[in-house]
């Protein structure tokens, strides 16, 4: 009993994230799976700046319509996102190929990653109607970018230091906790529910990071990077969770600072040039 206690006040105090590898995998095998991210989040990589070249940096939906939007939109979240999520992603995917063969291996793993993508789909809804609705706002009234670009930056640094993030980050920094909890779920479905649950917290991790978007531009390249950086150090840094609170403290501070700063919000000007003039 004693030794059992001891185990878990040191388990406790430990601020270390099991999301960097964490003994989930065995080092052959964490090699190869980090290859198979990098191999997929290149070519996303790719294509999301060679959309954002062609398509600048500009307020609102950029003229696309909504399909479209959410197949750019899935692109750069596969983008972003696969690094810090591929501990989960990769255990799992690694747990289906033990148990199956053949076609339903590669089923399971498509409804797996359906679930995911599905989630941030959803979370593309919300954005191109936020984006619309700013662009609209910009169009009519140039001004109100400021003051969209402030509410924003407020809001995410809000997010960044409330409740919700602080639950979400810390159930993304427990891939092994995760994995237990999803080796319960029960059919039918149950890879697809597996994702979408996932995916929820992800969302729930990245939704304060997602609204600077809006004032910094949705095709903007280096705040897409800087994002990715900020989600990936978050989730599998030792100190990610004051990594978030630093970053938080930062949006606030730019919220005060938009309304006066045209260069923070190129993403709410009309003139706003694009990537091949920058």
């Amino acid at each position: 009993m004693r030794h059992l206690r001891t185990s878990v006040l040191v388990s406790a105090r430990s601020p270390a994230p099991t999301g960097a590898g964490g003994g989930l995998l065995p080092a052959r095998e964490l090699a190869v799976a980090w290859s198979l991210v990098v191999l997929i989040a290149v070519p996303a990589w790719v294509l999301t700046v060679a959309q954002a070249r062609d398509m600048g940096v500009e307020p609102g939906t950029m003229g696309l319509v909504l399909p479209l939007f959410l197949l750019l939109w899935v692109t750069m979240m596969a983008a972003m996102m696969l690094p810090s999520m591929a501990p989960v992603a990769l255990t799992w995917v690694r747990g289906i190929g033990r148990r199956t063969s053949g076609w339903s291996r590669a089923g399971r793993t498509a409804e797996f990653l359906g679930g995911y993508l599905l989630v941030w789909t959803a979370f593309g809804l919300l954005a191109y109607a936020a984006l619309h609705l700013t662009g609209d706002l910009v169009g009519d009234h140039p001004t109100a970018g400021r003051w969209i670009g402030s509410v924003a930056f407020l809001v995410a640094g809000l997010y960044q230091l409330g409740p919700l993030k602080n639950v979400c980050l810390r159930h993304c920094r427990d891939p092994m906790g995760q994995l237990v909890r999803y080796s319960g779920f029960r059919q039918p479905a149950r890879d697809l529910r597996v994702g979408l649950h996932h995916g929820a917290y992800c969302v729930g991790c990245c939704a304060g990071l997602m609204v600077v978007l809006v004032p910094l531009g949705v095709m903007n390249v280096a705040a897409m990077a800087g994002l990715a950086v900020v989600i990936f150090v978050e989730k599998l840094w030792s100190r990610g969770p004051l990594l978030a609170g630093v970053v938080g403290v930062v949006f606030l501070v730019l919220a005060v600072l938009a309304p006066f700063q045209d260069w923070l919000l190129p993403g709410l000007q009309e003139s706003a040039p694009s990537m091949d003039g920058m």
